[in-house]
């Protein structure tokens, strides 16, 4: 069983990366998910851990498949 843990940094530069790509605000994107946008600052620089919901929640306000926030996210942990 492994321990490795997912890299929060890399998670919040990948939603940064993506929102950046749509062209929204931390304060528009946290208001169309309903989070706070410190907590949205938070993650987006590694300081908080998003839980599954809210990764469902950033996806949907951006328009997209929560698995393509995923692959994202994967493409992030890729470049380590």
């Amino acid at each position: 069983m492994s321990t490795e843990q997912l890299d929060p940094a890399a998670v919040g530069r990948a939603l940064a990366r993506v929102r950046l790509s749509k062209g929204i605000t931390q304060e528009v994107l946290s208001g169309l998910a309903v989070i706070g946008r410190s907590h949205l600052s938070a993650i987006e620089r590694g300081e908080r851990k998003p839980t599954l919901e809210t990764i469902y929640r950033i996806s949907n306000a951006l328009d997209i498949p929560m698995s393509k926030l995923v692959e994202a996210i994967e493409e992030e942990l890729a470049e380590r």
